[in-house]
């Protein structure tokens, strides 16, 4: 094929935005070191990317699917670690293995506070001075 046109193209990709935007997207990949699956010809890859899709040695919907999955972002979070930190003033800090185990297990049957105790310690919290 001596010249490539969108006409050449207009047949497997009926949109012509979109064909340009998968042609780009190929000829990106190319640059990048994607292998060809045409003959290079002495021809620039935008070129290549046109002449690929013309003769259907690579198929537009793979084009698709990965020039979608380029413009995507993956964004990996990590989870917070537990600490162990105090729950009042005054108390020790809930060790790891107790802190997994649930409130219940962390405070133990004899560490139960009152509602006074708990609204006083509130309290006490509020009228701290703030550092």
């Amino acid at each position: 094929m001596a010249r490539v046109t969108v006409e050449d193209c207009v047949d497997k990709v009926t949109n012509r935005f979109e064909l340009v935007l998968l042609a780009a997207h190929r000829a990106r990949s190319i640059s990048a070191g994607s292998e060809l699956t045409i003959d290079r010809d002495n021809d620039k890859n935008p070129v290549v990317a046109l002449r690929e899709i013309a003769e259907e040695t690579v198929k537009p919907a793979e084009l698709y699917e990965d020039f979608i999955a380029s413009m995507q972002k993956r964004v990996e979070t990590d989870e917070p670690e537990m600490e162990p930190m105090a729950l009042l003033p005054g108390q020790e800090a809930a060790q790891p293995e107790q802190a997994a185990g649930g409130a219940e297990e962390a405070l133990g049957a004899g560490d139960r506070m009152s509602e006074e105790d708990l609204l006083r310690a509130l309290q006490s919290q509020m009228d701290a001075p703030q550092k």
